[in-house]
């Protein structure tokens, strides 16, 4: 709900707020345009997102608030999934519904040459960024020259489509499900996807199911967030950004030498050490202290602590 108005020419004072919300983002909202609701709506002093979503785009978006904002980035690295409607026949500028309409061609495709050239399209790909989108060059977004009528060339980048399932069709338009690798644009995908029937094509729809290993159970919505009584109620932990960790809880001692940033041979404490190094979770008790990264030999190095713990 609603707080009371401010009189005028008194600063808002921000809580410190620390969570994850799973937000289902309507379609014609940018992701920062969505934050910033959600940060008023919290009254949080500190939040950032975990990757954009298109305006026309719908779906997972996941808000990081406070301690969480530290984890973030693990969000940016992780695989996507989504899914998609591609409007066969028609291409944009943007290759999307909010662009203009470039050509127009007839559509005679079956089933059998879709999933023949989606078969093309399933692994390592390269795949070139569009001009509509939010990567800079000499510190300008791509867009803004798009805006400008100014076309720049774009080298071809890797990526991987580790998932690319067929849907279904009714004639022009196409769904499928795509589980990608960061940097992927399924517009671009779409697109290419569209060229490779001989038609050309353009997103008509998209909605984001997954990332990592957050999905759309839990979600809310702006409507239900700004209707609920107690909205703080909605968000998730931080460590709901690391479940996909393993994770090592630590006795009392070591706990407040692992918040002073000393590296800890775990070997020779009483403590379950996970069987392979890589990152993990630390906790001491119930409590998030934050990540590290357990090396050979069972040492444990801190990497991000959560500022709150106090063990």
């Amino acid at each position: 709900m609603a707080g009371p108005k401010r009189p005028p020419g008194v600063k808002r004072v921000r809580d410190l707020v620390d969570g994850v919300l799973l937000l289902d983002k309507p379609v014609g909202w940018s992701s920062n345009d969505a934050l910033i609701k959600v940060k008023r709506i919290l009254n949080a002093k500190k939040a950032g997102h975990t990757g954009t979503l298109d305006p026309f785009a719908t779906g997972l978006l996941p808000l990081c608030f406070g301690e969480a904002t530290k984890f973030s980035q693990d969000l940016l690295e992780a695989d996507k999934t989504y899914e998609t409607l591609v409007h066969l026949g028609v291409t944009t500028d943007t290759g999307d519904t909010e662009g203009a309409v470039l050509a127009t061609r007839e559509v005679n495709v079956t089933v059998e040459q879709i999933e023949a050239v989606l078969a093309q399209f399933r692994g390592p790909i390269m795949q070139t960024p569009p001009m509509y989108s939010a990567l800079k060059r000499d510190g300008k977004p791509l867009y803004e020259y798009a805006r400008e009528g100014i076309t720049l060339e774009r080298e071809a980048r890797p990526v991987t489509i580790h998932k690319l399932e067929f849907l279904g069709y009714e004639a022009p338009f196409l769904k499928l499900s795509v589980m990608c690798s960061k940097g992927t644009y399924i517009r671009v995908l779409g697109e290419d996807i569209g060229a490779a029937l001989g038609c050309g094509a353009h997103l008509n729809a998209l909605r984001r199911t997954q990332v990592g290993d957050l999905t759309l159970a839990g979600v809310v919505t702006l409507d239900e967030l700004g209707a609920h009584e107690t909205p703080l109620s909605t968000l998730a932990p931080v460590d709901a950004l690391l479940s996909s960790f393993p994770a090592v809880a630590l006795t009392d001692e070591l706990a407040k030498r692992f918040l002073q940033g000393q590296r800890l041979a775990l070997g020779k404490e009483d403590v379950a050490v996970p069987a392979e190094p890589g990152r993990v979770r630390v906790y001491h008790g119930d409590k998030l202290l934050g990540t590290g990264q357990l090396q050979q030999y069972s040492i444990l190095a801190p990497e991000r602590l959560i500022a709150t713990a106090n063990p």
